[in-house]
């Protein structure tokens, strides 16, 4: 987590244990009122009581998606079926981020009381962990937590002597990109190839094995119990009227504060970047900063003032995405920004439908022959036309969503796609970007 002395800006909630107790032991976790949120929803509240306490917080799903949270396990609740699971999705794919992975290596007990928590309002006696096994550590964590859950009867059978049983299981993922979207990841936590499916039937209808399934991020998990403890209306009264609550970010990049922040919903790119961020180093200016990780869209400094919200990045071609933020100065190139993050996202397409399978080639390769200084006017035109009919035509995020770098840029930096057209070279500077420098740093 990022340390400054200015912190008022700052809000932990999601992260509010890491870095004040010891992850590998539960009775510190304990200490800090952990598993009494769990206690209460099973002794004390029905499970539409859990639903209505979340659906009136406002919590929409971290993930990148913002889809009400309350909303998505009232409707896996009400699927009719002897089985139901819930999933947390802990692959972390995006270059520079690691909210999640923070959270999981911090406060890995957080994660597993809300899937309990979960698992009771829907009617699920199982949930699996989907984590990416580049995460050691998380690993190791969650694995020593879910053993020491069960020693001392907060997993397993007859939870807190109800007639509620929750066990919890680790799948492992091999660093698919793709896999971060649902029903990739159901599909990868079957064996089977890590591939988006056709909607409908979504995953709260027909998830793991054909059972209704209800999928969410670490992130909106580490939320859970303080509303349950604390109450719908104190989440509700925090952030903006649409996205309530805190918003957990990892900030990379040219900044000087390096690291992961929480704050609540709203707060604007300019504090992000200079109060609590520090600014730029070196004494360069503030160029861009690209949120919502690859898929994600390039803001400029005319938007600085822009609050931190699903609706309100939308609205500027951009995204929130899972909390990534990484930020650029003037000796940053943006058309070589944009062929950076097609380069990603085209290697990590998982080639099931033709629009992101050979519309991010085409799109890579356009930008590859612009930044090569042998575009054209009409190739221009080729990019921003291909670029939007990717969006439209892809099956699922990773294509709906890899335009836009090209066209966030080609919006609000189209003098630097000129100067490349022009053959003049431009005075801001072209930083050069390899597949090995996954954070936008120049090199």
């Amino acid at each position: 987590m990022v340390e400054i002395s200015n912190n008022k800006k700052l809000l932990r909630i999601a992260l509010r244990n890491c870095g004040l107790l010891n992850p590998e032991d539960i009775f510190e976790y304990i200490a800090l009122g952990g598993y009494e949120s769990l206690g209460k929803a099973i002794t004390q509240m029905t499970q539409d009581q859990v639903i209505d306490e979340i659906k009136k917080s406002g919590l929409r799903g971290r993930g990148g998606g913002g889809f009400p949270t309350g909303l998505k396990w009232e409707l896996t609740k009400k699927q009719k079926s002897q089985e139901k699971f819930i999933i947390c999705n802990a692959d972390e794919g995006d270059p520079g981020a690691f909210m999640d992975r923070s959270i999981l290596e911090g406060d890995p007990h957080s994660v597993l009381e809300a899937m309990a928590i979960g698992g009771y309002a829907i009617g699920a006696r199982k949930g699996l962990i989907y984590i990416r096994a580049e995460y050691p550590l998380a690993i190791a964590r969650l694995s020593t937590a879910l053993q020491q859950a069960g020693e001392n009867g907060l997993l397993g059978e007859n939870i807190f002597g109800t007639d509620f049983s929750f066990d919890i299981y680790l799948k492992y993922g091999a660093g698919a990109f793709v896999c971060g979207e649902e029903t990739a990841l159901i599909n990868s936590c079957e064996g089977k190839r890590g591939e988006p499916n056709y909607k409908p039937p979504y995953p709260v209808e027909e998830g793991y094995w054909g059972y209704p399934t209800c999928v969410n991020n670490v992130e909106t998990f580490a939320n859970i119990a303080p509303i349950i403890t604390k109450g719908a209306q104190w989440f509700a009264s925090l952030g903006t009227e649409k996205c309530k609550g805190t918003k957990v970010f990892a900030l990379v990049g040219k900044i000087k504060n390096v690291g992961v922040i929480e704050v609540p919903m709203g707060t604007t790119l300019r504090e992000i970047i200079y109060d609590i961020g520090g600014g730029i180093p070196g004494g360069r200016k503030f160029k861009a900063v690209q949120t919502g990780g690859p898929s994600g869209g390039v803001i400029g400094e005319a938007n600085l003032d822009t609050p931190m919200d699903y609706d309100s990045l939308i609205s500027i071609g951009s995204m929130m995405g899972s909390g990534g933020m990484i930020i650029m100065d003037e000796t940053d190139n943006m058309v070589k920004i944009a062929k950076f993050y097609l380069e990603f996202t085209m290697d990590e397409s998982c080639g099931r439908c033709t629009p992101c399978r050979i519309g991010t080639k085409r799109l890579y390769e356009i930008l590859n022959k612009i930044t090569s200084r042998k575009g054209t006017m009409a190739d221009l035109d080729a990019l921003k036309q291909l670029a939007y009919m990717v969006k439209d035509g892809s099956l699922c995020g990773l294509g709906q969503t890899a335009p836009n770098p090209v066209i966030s840029t080609m919006k609000y930096f189209w003098d630097e796609y000129l100067a490349f057209i022009k053959d003049v070279d431009h005075p801001r500077g072209e930083g050069r970007y390899t597949a090995k420098n996954k954070i936008g740093i120049r090199s």
